[in-house]
């Protein structure tokens, strides 16, 4: 009879996993639920599974082997992921970030000559930098240090910078040697095809359809296939593969000496800076959306979820993938009702899947994923609202930044116009007194080193 009453106090499998769940990841706490968490989870992974994708084709523009940064980008995605979820309990995805992962490509490694092994060593690095400015809490002073407007502009200049390469990659820019650029021909599939893709994108994103990027991308590439633009997979393992892609050609390969040996300052700042405050503000922005925040506007644990996001860059490095950043598609999965780690760690579990789809990228072609790529520069734009065109002390550098990225084909020069030109133009208009100390510095910088290094 006493092991009949036992029997019967024991809690069943699944409802003892449902107290454990609760418990660790804080549910009752935070007013939410395991199926309201995992469908938040599904909802953010179908809006940012465009990167498997999107990432490796970017890093394989470096010379990167494509399956290998494929698998690369796929694991610092989970890594990061279930960090954030399991350590810092935050309903957060952290993945290779766009515009970082192009500065990474084309502005260090095609644009200063750098190897790609050379350019992980600069993640790896600019990743310690990162966690030693978060640990210190220098960090937020640096975004304190920044001023709105040229933040703004620094997010806007990349979106253009983004939304350039999906013109070029997608045929519908060519060089010109009378005009520099010109209109490509229209009359060639691969850029019929990215406009076919482009609407696509704007109408799915128009009607509010989550995981539009990735149908965009799908649809693209089936059109591509049924004009005979794109080879058809002919066997079952050209789009499915048992096991995961190797990551060993990637693995481990950065070059620590030869980052340190070019210079530190005009690549590892770059990466920093534009990882800094994007990464900060877009965390603090989605946290306070998902009710995180305390009676004064700060988030608890918050350095938690930095420390983790800078542990990350450095495990991508490793992995052989580029800087993370906090995509800001975890909107979609927050106003889904997902406010702990257990988001996340559904996020990350899915991300897992893909691996298994590691052949499937040699046969999506360039038009797909470059009118993607014009879509996320159009979105970053809308950034520009927060720039101050009635002062030019403000308007001038932010326009420098917006239009150097594109035409320098550098973040980083763009970068370095618009600090340099803020802090000169407030000291020479004597409005000294609106900039930090910082901005002083770091515009010093980058003037050491155009004249050490000329770019």
């Amino acid at each position: 009879m006493s092991n009949l009453n036992a029997r019967k106090q024991e809690k069943p499998p699944v409802r003892s996993l449902y107290l454990f769940l609760d418990r660790f990841f804080k549910l009752s706490e935070r007013n939410t639920s395991v199926k309201r968490e995992m469908l938040a989870g599904l909802t953010t992974f179908m809006t940012v599974s465009y990167i498997i994708l999107i990432n490796p084709i970017i890093l394989g523009d470096a010379g990167m082997p494509v399956e290998a940064a494929l698998g690369a980008t796929i694991y610092a995605v989970m890594f990061a992921t279930l960090l954030m979820g399991l350590w810092a309990n935050f309903p957060i995805v952290l993945g290779p970030g766009m515009g970082l992962n192009a500065f990474f490509t084309y502005s260090v490694v095609l644009g200063q000559g750098l190897s790609w092994q050379t350019a992980l060593g600069a993640v790896f690095i600019s990743g310690i930098v990162f966690f030693l400015l978060t640990v210190t809490g220098i960090r937020e002073k640096i975004i304190i240090a920044i001023p709105e407007g040229l933040k703004a502009a620094i997010t806007a200049g990349i979106g253009l910078f983004i939304a350039f390469v999906g013109f070029k990659n997608a045929g519908l820019v060519v060089a010109n040697e009378s005009t520099f650029v010109s209109l490509g021909d229209l009359s060639q599939p691969g850029p019929l095809l990215a406009l076919f893709g482009l609407v696509l994108c704007a109408v799915l994103m128009a009607k509010r359809i989550k995981g539009a990027l990735i149908i965009s991308i799908f649809a693209t590439t089936f059109l591509a296939m049924l004009v005979g633009a794109q080879e058809i997979p002919q066997k079952w393992n050209d789009v499915f593969s048992l096991t995961p892609p190797s990551i060993s050609d990637t693995f481990l390969q950065l070059d620590l000496k030869g980052a340190i040996a070019y210079g530190l300052f005009s690549v590892v700042f770059s990466f920093t800076i534009v990882e800094l405050f994007d990464t900060l503000a877009t965390l603090i922005g989605l946290t306070k959306k998902a009710g995180l925040a305390d009676e004064n506007g700060k988030v608890p644990g918050l350095n938690r979820a930095l420390t983790a996001d800078s542990i990350g860059t450095m495990a991508s490095a490793v992995f052989g993938s580029t800087a993370l950043n906090t995509y800001v598609e975890n909107a979609t999965g927050i106003v889904e009702g997902g406010k702990t780690g257990l988001k996340a760690v559904t996020a990350a579990v899915l991300f897992g899947f893909t691996l298994f789809l590691a052949p499937l990228i040699h046969f999506i072609p360039n038009s797909a994923t470059a009118s993607v790529l014009i879509i996320i520069g159009s979105m970053m734009l809308s950034e520009i609202k927060k720039i101050n065109f009635d002062d030019f002390t403000e308007s001038v550098p932010a326009f420098l930044t917006l239009i150097l990225m594109p035409l320098t084909y550098s973040i980083a020069e763009g970068l370095a116009f618009g600090f340099v030109s803020y802090t000169v133009l407030k000291l020479v208009t004597g409005r000294t007194k609106e900039v930090h100390w910082m901005m002083y510095v770091v515009s010093a910088a980058f003037i050491i080193n155009f004249v050490l290094i000329g770019h």
